[in-house]
C-alpha cells in the first residue's frame, strides 16, 4: 500500500444516506491508488480505529492531512496522523466567507 505523503480526509454518502468517510492519497491525482481507505460512518472513534491498523510508520510518513471543519475529522487527523499538517480545505474555507 503507499499511503502518499498528501491526504484528504472527507465524508460522503455513497448509497441511499449511508456516510463513509473517504481517505485519498491526492499524489494520486484520481488515477490507481487515490483511494487508500473507505470506511463506513464517519463516528471519529470508529474511523480511528480502522486506520490505526495502517503501519504507524506509514501513518507518519504523511506530511499533509486536508480535512473539512468537521470536528470528528480533525480527530482522526490528529490521532491517526500526529506527526502531519492538518489543513482546511479551501471549498470549506470558501464557504464561510
Amino acid at each position: 500500500m503507499n499511503l502518499g505523503k498528501f491526504l484528504s480526509l472527507d465524508e460522503t454518502s455513497l448509497y441511499n444516506g449511508e456516510l463513509y468517510t473517504v481517505l485519498t492519497n491526492k499524489e494520486a491525482n484520481g488515477k490507481k491508488g487515490s483511494i487508500v481507505a473507505i470506511i463506513k460512518g464517519t463516528k471519529a472513534l470508529d474511523v480511528i480505529d480502522v486506520l490505526k491498523k495502517i503501519p504507524v510508520g506509514m501513518r507518519n510518513m504523511v506530511k499533509e492531512v486536508t480535512e473539512d471543519m468537521a470536528g470528528s475529522m480533525n480527530l482522526v487527523a490528529k490521532e491517526c496522523f500526529p506527526r502531519t499538517v492538518i489543513v482546511t480545505d479551501r471549498f470549506h474555507v470558501q464557504k464561510l466567507t
